[in-house]
């Protein structure tokens, strides 16, 4: 089922979204002070391209307060934009209930946009 709902996912406009990311990626590592963001923005795209069956889980990292400040410029950078485009589809995909389970994965991917510092992707 996790294949399927992937495959319909890409087919639907994952490939896109997750190509979005990769382009905002390389333009953000082309910039030195982009890196550590850039390399966010890569795990969105993992995200993006094949979200079933991948889960969202807080790190326990030693990176202090540093996560924090990076999720804070994050946010006010752009986050809060890209948050709010994918809470949007997760609203308009729940309107239907075939697209019950799309709008959910949308609104893991705004969970991810808001703050993706301190979070990894795991397989569930």
């Amino acid at each position: 089922m996790k294949f399927l709902g992937n495959l319909i996912w890409l087919i639907f406009g994952g490939f896109i979204i997750a190509l979005e990311y990769l382009l905002a990626s390389f333009i953000l590592i082309i910039t030195i002070v982009g890196i550590p963001f850039g390399l966010q923005t890569l795990k969105l795209t993992e995200m993006a391209i094949w979200p079933f069956g991948k889960k969202i889980v807080a790190t326990r990292s030693s990176e202090g307060c540093l996560s924090l400040a990076f999720n804070i410029i994050w946010i006010l950078v752009g986050g809060i934009w890209i948050a709010l485009t994918h809470l949007l589809f997760g609203i308009l995909f729940f309107i239907t209930i075939v697209g019950i389970p799309f709008a959910k994965q949308h609104l893991k991917l705004a969970g991810l946009a808001l703050t993706p510092f301190g979070h990894e992707i795991r397989n569930e």
